[in-house]
């Protein structure tokens, strides 16, 4: 039996047919096809016998499918594709209390509307929307027992990225304020439909009790924003907009925006807001 047959329900290459699922770029869309690993996924979340999963992008199912059949308390489903809202119906037929299927763009939702505490967002993130998404979450981040979510590497690599290296930036400082991140392990190319161009990582992040450090939402995005919006620059000019005594908080103007640790930007935010 193929791979993605094994757990008894259609095989999702057979979904895929049926229903003339071709991925469409426009949507962001590779459906992931291996069920070895949309079963790893699922596991890669823990228990989530008590867990709520809000999905999005669920496409023929095949994340959705490994997520329930794991165990998870319910999952509700966001899918913008009104082509995958009729093929995902055989999982509301196998799992009619235990599912649930909402038609609309995941940008446009109120999530923590959609499930009661505790949460947990799972999934195979469009690459198109993928970092605004992952934004949008991440103000509210508390409000996640946690999310595990596949980008393609780059991104990944910028999550989980240390000062100093090329790869720090804006989303590594404002994701590591907020959450303890990891990155679980990569995804070949040839396990998508189509097969994109680029590694896939699956990533989880748990959201921190406290933040890093002290600073609202709003001050710190901008601080963050502004330094690495000539990253090149040293602060006394990437961030004279903000017309901060950079030496009275310790911080050197002579140094470039990635070589400031998240509590140096908290730091920074919490001096920006007493301006404003």
């Amino acid at each position: 039996m193929s791979n993605d047959s094994f757990d008894g329900l259609v095989p999702l290459r057979e979904i895929v047919s049926n229903f003339d699922l071709a991925a469409q770029k426009s949507l962001g869309q590779n459906f992931l096809m291996d069920m070895n690993l949309t079963y790893r996924i699922a596991r890669t979340a823990g228990d989530l016998s008590k867990i709520n999963v809000i999905e999005i992008g669920p496409g023929p199912g095949g994340l959705t499918r490994a997520i329930l059949k794991c165990g998870a308390k319910k999952v509700i489903s966001i899918e913008r594709d009104e082509r995958c809202i009729d093929a995902l119906r055989y999982i509301s037929d196998e799992f009619p209390d235990r599912f649930q299927l909402i038609h609309g763009d995941a940008l446009e939702q109120d999530i923590i509307k959609l499930a009661p505490a505790p949460r947990r967002i799972m999934a195979n993130l469009p690459y198109n929307v993928a970092t605004p998404l992952l934004i949008s979450w991440l103000k509210r981040a508390k409000e996640f027992e946690g999310m595990t979510l596949m980008f393609q590497k780059e991104v990944a690599d910028r999550l989980v990225a240390k000062p100093r290296t090329k790869a720090y930036g804006r989303l590594s400082v404002m994701t590591g304020w907020l959450c303890e991140v990891k990155c679980e392990f990569n995804i070949d190319p040839k396990a998508f439909t189509p097969a994109p161009k680029v590694i896939s990582t699956v990533v989880t992040l748990k959201p921190r009790a406290q933040p890093l450090a002290s600073a609202s939402w709003n001050a710190m995005e901008h601080v963050v924003a502004t330094a690495f919006g000539q990253r090149r620059k040293m602060l006394r000019q990437s961030l004279k907009p903000l017309e901060l005594d950079l030496a009275s908080l310790g911080i050197s103007e002579t140094s470039r925006a990635e070589e400031l640790e998240v509590e140096d930007f908290a730091k920074l935010a919490r001096a920006f807001a007493e301006k404003t």
